[in-house]
């Protein structure tokens, strides 16, 4: 019998150009952290594709899962590794169609890479087509929009035989894009923010603002749940917890009832930036909406975004909830995202929120505090917790401070601002 292998196809690293090796190379390396509690035999490129193989010699449907859960990965195929032999790639194509499911109509599509193989495509073809006709005689042969396909690829002396592909998620590898810092929350639209960036090859670091200690962890938790949903993608490298709370009650002591929302948003993109700063990240990502909430309008993200100077990128910023949600569906922090929790978004909330701020006023609210004081204190009391799913994140220096609880114990206060 065959051994069973997965192929993995990717359409858009196929477009690029002399530096397509890196992005290859790149998707190989986050396949091997994705399929570190598989039965990995070995990972390799093949032309065009890349070939994972199991120790055992038969993947399973459980590997080409994860496999499609990569970013890069356009589509991972189930596929019989067979010799030159056309008996023997002709038996492996009836399984494969065998295993396709409901189909009334088929063809075969050969290629070769290997132009030494004495056989054309178009005998192939003809040959395996004529195999199959005989296993299946109730279907019928339709060469434009068969249900089903059977390939056939002579790749460097072997032949690969599949039907049946899963889609992957399609996009670049996570590491190929540069790192960003993200602003994440336990709600729908930040996770699948997170989440897009890191499909578009971007590493992604989120920042959670906690409303501890006038609030409970439990929002702390939810991210820390959320990032461990994301861990198929491999986007989340640190997840960085700002206890704000007490910093809350502050700000709502002392600017406008009105303004609160704005001035929270100016202190958080504030702190965020300075974590983006020591990480070496080069854009800030918020799970914004246009006109979603009343801190999303254009004016009131206008007096938001002046605060830094670094791009901050709303991947979410056209689309409706519906939209969002069903894409939290999607990549699995629907159910996480459900739970109500409270956190900083609902601490200290406006009965009337400001909806399109006038910079002025803004700008009187914020001179009304201590600011610059009250970010440095944040950013000296940030905690994290590591991931171990993304090859591509190097953790900066300046931090030592584990989160008190989702992390390991907090490291001795004279050693806080130590290497590591």
């Amino acid at each position: 019998m065959p051994n069973r292998v997965c192929l993995v196809h990717y359409h858009e690293i196929g477009l690029k150009g002399k530096n397509r090796s890196t992005f290859e190379n790149q998707l190989v390396t986050n396949l091997h952290r994705a399929l570190r509690p598989f039965d990995l035999g070995e990972i390799k490129r093949v032309s065009g594709h890349i070939l994972v193989t199991a120790a055992s010699g038969r993947v399973s449907e459980e590997m080409a899962g994860a496999i499609s859960q990569v970013p890069g990965v356009a589509r991972v195929s189930l596929a019989y590794l067979c010799g030159l032999d056309v008996q023997e790639y002709s038996a492996a194509a009836v399984k494969a169609l065998s295993e396709f499911g409901e189909f009334s109509s088929f063809k075969v599509h050969a290629r070769r890479s290997a132009t030494a193989y004495e056989l054309h495509t178009l005998e192939i073809n003809q040959l395996v087509g004529e195999v199959l006709c005989a296993a299946f005689p109730d279907k019928k042969v339709e060469m434009h929009n068969p249900d089903a396909t059977v390939y056939v690829l002579v790749v460097q002396g072997s032949v690969y035989v599949y039907a049946a592909s899963q889609v992957g998620v399609g996009g670049l590898p996570v590491g190929t894009a540069g790192k960003v810092v993200t602003l994440l929350s336990s709600g729908f639209d930040s996770p699948v923010a997170t989440w897009m960036v890191g499909r578009r090859g971007a590493t992604c670091v989120p920042v959670h603002f906690s409303g501890r200690p006038m609030t409970s962890d439990m929002s702390e938790w939810l991210c820390r749940d959320i990032c461990d949903a994301l861990a198929p993608s491999g986007t989340i490298g640190r997840l960085y917890v700002v206890p704000f709370g007490e910093r809350q009650r502050e700000i709502s002591l002392a600017v406008p009832q009105s303004l609160r929302i704005i001035t929270y948003r100016r202190v958080m993109l504030a702190v965020s930036e300075r974590i983006a700063r020591i990480e070496g990240a080069k854009a800030l990502v918020t799970g914004e909406s246009l006109g979603q909430v009343a801190s999303q309008t254009l004016d009131n993200i206008a007096a938001v975004n002046e605060m830094v100077s670094m791009p901050v990128l709303r991947p979410l910023i056209g689309s409706d909830k519906q939209e969002i949600m069903r894409r939290a569906e999607q990549i699995g922090t629907y159910d996480l995202s459900s739970q109500a929790v409270e956190d900083c978004c609902t601490l200290f909330m406006p009965r009337r929120p400001e909806t399109h701020a006038r910079l002025e006023a803004v700008h009187a609210a914020w001179d009304s505090f201590d600011h610059d004081a009250m970010i440095d204190d944040l950013v000296e009391h940030v905690e994290y917790l590591d991931f171990d799913q993304c090859p591509s994140y190097r953790a900066p220096k300046r931090w030592r401070r584990h989160h008190r609880e989702l992390g390991p114990a907090v490291v001795p206060a004279e050693t806080e601002n130590g290497t590591e």
